[in-house]
């Protein structure tokens, strides 16, 4: 099965893109190569740009606030298992703790240290970061992987905070929803949203057919549309194409 993800509005879209950038970080910066360490870097300088929007963190703290307050409510519901609200709702006080401890811009340390910096101004010219461009970046490069991993443990560390947070909402998000069996029609499926609020769909399908869905919802319909995989017109697959839908919403 093959799972897809479509946010259904611009803060969700952000914290999907800082999960993906997290966890590409995350895989590059464990391995030794130098060349897995230099994607690491290049990730981090992404993670940097999408971390700088100025309410994020504060966005995050408030969407945390509002679901402990929501969870703590369930505190005497028979029907929730006490032991697993209790641990969600620590993972929350934990995290908002952590935000809270955080200060000034989110990375501002590495907006500060004006040789990651020159590599990040060199890194947007295509080839700019070659040996004969920076030589001390191609000096550390050349450190043992431990050395290398250790600093990139360092820069992502002050994004730890927002991460934790972000883990947790879309944890929340995820397991919200509830999963219907659809079938798309001649690879066209079309429903009303007849007053139904969600914020972001989740999708799963076999890998068989060899069909990719496209997206379009807003407050009165939702639209998916099966094209064929490797065709460049991006024509509907004309077969039925069942597949699982789930509706999200904090």
């Amino acid at each position: 099965m093959i799972s897809y993800e479509f946010p259904l509005n611009e803060r969700i879209r952000t914290l999907l893109r800082m999960e993906s950038l997290y966890e590409r970080a995350r895989f590059f910066s464990a391995a030794d190569h130098p060349l897995e360490h230099h994607a690491a870097l290049l990730v981090l300088f992404e993670i940097l740009d999408v971390a700088g929007r100025a309410d994020l963190k504060s966005e995050l703290m408030q969407e945390l606030e509002r679901q402990k307050q929501s969870l703590s409510a369930l505190r005497s519901n028979p029907a929730i298992s006490q032991e697993a609200l209790a641990g969600i709702l620590a993972d929350i006080d934990r995290a908002a703790a952590d935000l809270f401890q955080t200060s000034g811009k989110t990375g501002q340390e590495l907006r500060e240290n004006e040789w990651l910096m020159g590599i990040k101004q060199r890194a947007s010219i295509p080839g700019g970061v070659c040996e004969f461009d920076v030589p001390s970046y191609h000096y550390w490069l050349h450190q043992k992987p431990e050395v290398r991993r250790a600093d990139l443990d360092s820069w992502l560390a002050p994004f730890l905070p927002l991460q934790d947070g972000i883990s947790i909402i879309l944890r929340i998000l995820r397991e919200s929803g509830r999963t219907s069996e659809q079938v798309a029609s001649q690879g066209v499926y079309q429903q009303m949203m007849g007053g139904r609020v969600a914020q972001l769909l989740r999708l799963r399908l076999d890998e068989r057919p060899d069909c990719i869905p496209e997206v379009s919802a807003n407050k009165y319909a939702l639209n998916i549309r099966f094209t064929l995989a490797g065709d460049t017109q991006r024509r509907v697959a004309q077969i039925d194409v069942p597949f699982q839908l789930t509706f999200c919403n904090l």
